[in-house]
């Protein structure tokens, strides 16, 4: 489905929900529930089977019972548009409507369950800290879950009062980019204010969700876009640059230049989660290269003819990218498998094939010693 990038001119004056973002297609996709007397809402905030929604009444805080499935990608989530009752108490979440975008990580749990973080989603804000090393492996692995989110990606490298040389941080700017084709990455400072005009403009209009580990300056970065202190700010260590969770829940925010921001409380762990495509556009001269190989399954292992190889032989392609590449396919591979018995299927028969042409080659090798 085509993502609108900015709200409806026509919604924006005319309907009390244009600020959160309803637009024509909303309005046409909300007509079933509209006949049933419900009234439409944007939740701002999900907490313990309840939630906060916005509707054209006002904020209301309706109960999710209705919409507990058994598939935890379908709860109620920041960001959703929903279809409430237009009164009694308690107030429900009758139904969702669909989603055009979801940003989804698996969880830590040994049944690798999908969790949906943010909906609805035109920008995905991935917040860098300059205050320590940049982990090129870590923002690559954001980027992939972002362009499986459906939304563009935009890598901020935050807190970059810190690198005062011009120079040093153009340099920065120019390692993260080459991690990041076909995305934007901006320098940001909430405490000098450099380049948050910027990024206030990329997000006008859309619905931007910020991402990042604990310590990555996101709630700072959202009180500057938002032009107050709204979110609660904690210190981060020296040492490594990490901080206690300023966030503790999604929230979604009303920006002042148009728009709204969905802040997120600091992620641990960035499992991915079936996100095939999504490595595949990170990694999209790899993609392209394999495309010249001599074999259209190739491994880019010790094939002959092996495009990938040779670019990595002659220098065009740095090791340290092919190696993200291959740990990324193979943890979204074991992902995707435990929730796919024909993929499991497959990857069992891969191995014996593997195993099968291992113990082969160890017989010839004896062979010829002998």
């Amino acid at each position: 489905m085509s993502l609108p990038v900015a709200f409806s001119e026509a919604s924006s004056t005319s309907h009390p929900l244009a600020p959160y973002g309803w637009d024509d297609a909303w309005e046409a996709e909300f007509v079933a529930y509209a006949t049933r007397g419900l009234l439409p809402g944007r939740v701002v905030r999900v907490d313990r089977g309840q939630c906060d929604v916005v509707t054209p009444g006002g904020m209301v805080r309706a109960d999710t019972e209705f919409v507990v499935p058994r598939d935890p990608l379908k709860v109620v989530c920041t960001g959703d548009w929903v279809a409430v009752d237009p009164g009694g108490d308690p107030r429900y979440v009758r139904t969702l409507l669909p989603r055009r975008t979801a940003f989804v990580r698996s969880t830590s749990s040994k049944r690798s369950e999908g969790q949906i973080l943010a909906a609805n989603v035109d920008h995905a804000i991935i917040a860098v800290p300059l205050a320590v090393e940049l982990d090129l492996g870590r923002i690559e692995r954001f980027l992939a879950l972002a362009w499986e989110s459906g939304a563009q990606p935009l890598v901020v490298l935050t807190k970059a009062d810190l690198v005062p040389d011009p120079t040093g941080l153009s340099y920065l700017v120019e390692d993260v980019g080459t991690t990041a084709p076909g995305v934007q990455v901006l320098a940001v400072s909430a405490a000098t204010g450099e380049g948050v005009d910027v990024l206030s403009a990329v997000v006008s209009g859309s619905t931007s969700v910020l991402l990042g580990v604990s310590g990555a300056g996101k709630s700072t970065l959202a009180n500057a876009l938002l032009g107050e202190d709204v979110m609660e700010v904690r210190a981060t260590r020296e040492v490594d640059g990490k901080g206690r969770h300023t966030t503790t829940t999604r929230n979604l925010l009303v920006l002042p230049g148009g728009g709204v921001l969905i802040d997120t409380p600091g992620l641990r762990g960035v499992g991915l989660w079936d996100a095939g495509q999504g490595v595949g556009q990170v990694f999209a001269e790899i993609e392209e290269l394999a495309e010249g190989c001599r074999f259209h399954d190739c491994a880019h292992g010790s094939e002959p003819g092996c495009a990938v190889l040779a670019a990595l032989e002659d220098g065009s392609l740095p090791e340290r990218r092919l190696e993200s590449y291959r740990k990324l396919l193979r943890e979204n591979q074991r992902i995707v498998a435990k929730t796919d018995a024909r993929l499991r299927a497959e990857i069992r028969r891969d191995w014996r094939l593997k195993g099968a042409e291992g113990r082969a080659a160890m017989e010839a090798k004896r062979g010829r010693i002998r």
